[in-house]
């Protein structure tokens, strides 16, 4: 199973290496393909004013730093197609936000980094036309879906946060998982998909106490892996602190998503 879990956004080195180090039972747990995930540059946030990181090129270093230290591969987002050049040879993953999974400069440059590419399915988006952002990249690298899934390939994943519902609030569609995994692993963004967009004057809140039987209703259905931004502690993260979950709560949502996977497999 692909588990993604990391902070929201690179605060600091402290910060970040406290939590690196809480999430090594992930890395060294032999269910798992476990990945660690921090935005070097949150360029996506609500206001000008928000907390954004550190800067591109000490996030960078931070993200190489952890790589170097714990041995974990590591994932990142990019808004912008020079990025690509800056993160290629440090990431394993290369992150579409979802905002941007239908700008072609940015897959196409994402296709040829080498790097795995994982795009969020927009809020915005029907399921099934996440085909098209899938074969943007496919292409570029010369392949199409039937052969991609044919070669059992794991260098394209999709990633599902929710859809736009009204102002402020998202909504999960737990068919857009099966739709999706027509196409592409599929991976389940939990924390993302209690995000309420806006929601607290000028930056968004959310309702982590969704989080866990969403994952649960995700491992029934049938996913390739989930995505998880965890923090020690969730009420002083300068990004997202309202849809993170703490290390602890994070170690329970994985038992049950691991309990409902083996029941499904003993049947």
């Amino acid at each position: 199973m692909i588990l993604i879990a990391g902070p929201c956004v690179i605060e600091s080195r402290e910060n970040i290496f406290k939590i690196a180090d809480g999430l090594k039972k992930y890395h060294e747990d032999d269910r798992v393909d476990f990945y660690f995930k921090a935005s070097f540059d949150k360029a996506n946030r609500t206001s000008l004013d928000s907390f954004r990181g550190l800067g591109e090129d000490e996030g960078l270093r931070i993200l190489e730093d952890i790589k170097r230290e714990f041995g974990y591969k590591i994932l990142s987002d990019v808004h912008e197609s020079y990025q690509v050049e800056l993160v290629k040879d440090i990431l394993d993953v290369i992150q579409i936000p979802a905002f941007l999974c239908r700008q072609t400069d940015l897959l196409v440059n994402a296709a040829k980094s080498g790097c795995v590419v994982n795009i969020k399915k927009g809020q915005f988006m029907n399921p099934a036309d996440m085909r098209y952002s899938a074969l943007k990249v496919l292409k570029t690298r010369g392949e199409d879906i039937s052969s991609y899934k044919e070669s059992k390939k794991n260098s394209l994943w999709l990633t599902e946060r929710g859809s736009s519902f009204g102002y402020g609030n998202l909504v999960v569609d737990m068919r857009s998982l099966t739709i999706m995994r027509e196409f592409a692993p599929v991976i389940f963004d939990a924390t993302h998909s209690v995000q309420m967009p806006g929601g607290a004057d000028g930056k968004s809140s959310g309702k982590k106490e969704f989080v866990a039987p969403l994952s649960r209703a995700a491992a029934a259905v049938g996913v390739d892996g989930f995505f998880f931004e965890t923090h020690f502690d969730p009420s002083i993260a300068l990004s997202d602190k309202d849809n993170m979950l703490n290390l602890d709560e994070l170690d329970c949502v994985v038992k049950d998503i691991f309990s409902i996977r083996d029941a499904l497999n003993a049947n």
